[in-house]
């Protein structure tokens, strides 16, 4: 089998919101959501970025989103900014519940691309903590520092609503990532000394302006942890043409997202049959980008999939569509785990 290390995964939102339970989620696996340590080791998944993300509160006449989304055209509207003094304690309580996996002893918190590797010849889940949204950090960046200390080394500035750092794209059917003006001041700063401490700036949600400004300033490859093309799903979501002849020129690399609505042609969110799909996204990416810039990205735990992937135990099902399509095993191997170490070899540094 053929080790998965993936882009993106929602995992710790659903510890967040069950913590009385976590042991019965991770360790046994509960039969819900995409992962959990019985299905990740049936499914050869030996780890990827495990995501931060501060939810919005929900209002009370919030309309049925899964509908919305499942009859396009649609236009969502983006949440409030959310304040660092609000996020902070989130961030840490989910950091806490990642640390915690880690004392179980099936999960090693990975800071180097050496710990990555040292972890997945142990047979641990290899994790490196991600922030999908940089609430947590306010605009003195002194919690970048403490954060970084904690073990983070991923970053988006935005998770689609905006931040004191910049604006994400909303959710938008058909549409364009151009929806708004690019990073702030202190949005920018924080691209300066992510470089300088070596975080990685992920790209997926943020705007096109936004996206500019990052190229612009940063030393680092361009990445885009979770995000598919643009040319095949008209989605805000994804990435235009450009923006991957950036990526490509920047040595950088993209994660095939598995959310059905960035996946599928006529934006739809409901779950579909077979790899038609999926095989159109990763044919168009690895043609803009190269075969050494494409990876998976998957969003577990955060999206609707296709039903032939279906959760984290589903990866082989996959690999084997991609043999089948006619990507050999060099290939394969490539886009389930090479391409991201190599990546972050070139980000980290050694």
């Amino acid at each position: 089998m053929i080790p998965v290390f993936d882009g993106h995964n929602d995992f710790l939102l659903r510890l967040l919101r069950n913590p009385a339970d976590r042991e019965a989620i991770w360790l046994n696996g509960d039969g819900k959501g995409h992962i959990d340590l019985p299905r990740a080791k049936a499914g050869g998944f030996a780890g990827g970025f495990f995501a931060v993300y501060i939810p919005s509160p929900e209002p009370h006449d919030a309309p049925d989103y899964e509908a919305i989304m499942d009859a396009p055209p649609y236009d969502l509207p983006l949440p409030d900014l959310i304040g660092a003094d609000a996020a902070q304690p989130v961030a840490t309580a989910m950091i806490g519940h990642l640390m915690w996996m880690e004392r179980t002893g099936a999960l090693a918190i990975c800071r180097t691309v050496a710990d990555i590797r040292t972890a997945m010849a142990a047979g641990k889940i290899a994790a490196i903590l991600h922030f999908e949204g940089a609430e947590p950090i306010g605009e003195d960046l002194d919690a970048l520092h403490l954060w970084h200390a904690a073990g983070l080394r991923s970053l988006g500035p935005v998770w689609s609503r905006p931040t004191v750092f910049g604006h994400g794209v909303p959710f938008r059917f058909p549409g364009t990532p151009d929806t708004g003006p690019g990073l702030t001041e202190v949005g920018k700063r924080l691209v300066r000394e992510c470089n300088a401490l070596k975080v990685m700036i992920d790209l997926s949600h943020l705007n096109e302006k936004g996206f500019n400004d990052v190229a612009a300033i940063s030393d680092a490859p361009l990445v885009a942890t979770h995000s598919n093309a643009h040319a095949v799903t008209p989605s805000t979501r994804n990435l235009t043409d450009r923006q991957l002849a950036m990526i490509a020129e920047s040595d950088g690399m993209v994660g095939l997202n598995f959310a059905t609505v960035f996946l599928r042609q006529d934006g739809r969110k409901s779950t579909f049959g077979g790899w038609e799909p999926v095989l159109r996204h990763l044919d168009h990416l690895i043609d803009k980008l190269g075969e050494d810039r494409v990876g998976l990205g998957s969003d577990f735990d955060g999206a609707n999939l296709p039903a032939d992937i279906g959760d984290v135990a589903g990866l082989p099902r996959l690999l084997d569509a991609l043999r089948a399509h006619g990507y050999d095993d060099a290939l394969v191997t490539k886009i389930a785990h090479a391409n991201w170490l190599a990546l972050l070899e070139r980000t980290w540094g050694g």
